[in-house]
């Protein structure tokens, strides 16, 4: 929910209200104090800068939400939910730069992962796929295209005819 900066400031106060506090031998407000630096930085561990660089991304600001996403210290420690979307904004980020190995790697790992909705799943399946079909690799992409038969109930409608034209390209190949 911050960006790093904005914990660090938000830690130091807290780290000088702690030594204010026990100097002042207010040990149960000191304490509370040691207890909120334990919390920012579990935030930080497992939430990461995700709501920030999604504002970014939402925004169509691809440098500064990857700029915030490498700001997260280790992926890999993400909790389950924010791994997925953490991999989703990332396969976006490297999409705009036209980075398709990379975008491609990203969008695998996000759809093993729950996201927000059954849209932004089937979403990186529909972009592995469509990479897939660029590099001409179509049996990859036609695995990916069954896999979002599951969801076709519950998906909008341009999503669905993405789904369709992904269909029709692999046919004709």
């Amino acid at each position: 929910m911050f960006t790093n900066r904005t914990r660090l400031f938000i830690g130091t106060i807290f780290f000088l209200s702690l030594m204010l506090l026990a100097y002042r031998h207010l040990y149960e407000f000191a304490f509370f104090a040691f207890l909120l630096i334990i919390l920012l930085a579990w935030d930080y561990i497992r939430q990461g800068t995700l709501v920030v660089a999604a504002r970014y991304f939402h925004h169509k600001d691809y440098e500064k939400a990857e700029r915030t996403l490498h700001e997260i210290l280790n992926p890999k420690w993400l909790s389950k939910n924010r791994r997925g979307y953490y991999e989703f904004l990332m396969g976006g980020v490297c999409l705009q730069k036209q980075d398709f190995e990379d975008a491609e790697r990203h969008y695998e790992v996000a759809a093993q992962y729950p996201l927000r909705s059954v849209n932004d799943h089937v979403a990186a399946l529909v972009h592995v796929a469509n990479i897939a079909v660029r590099q001409g690799n179509f049996e990859k992409a036609k695995a990916y295209i069954e896999l979002t038969d599951k969801h076709k109930d519950n998906i909008n409608a341009k999503m669905r005819d993405i789904i369709q034209r992904l269909r029709d390209e692999i046919k004709t190949h």
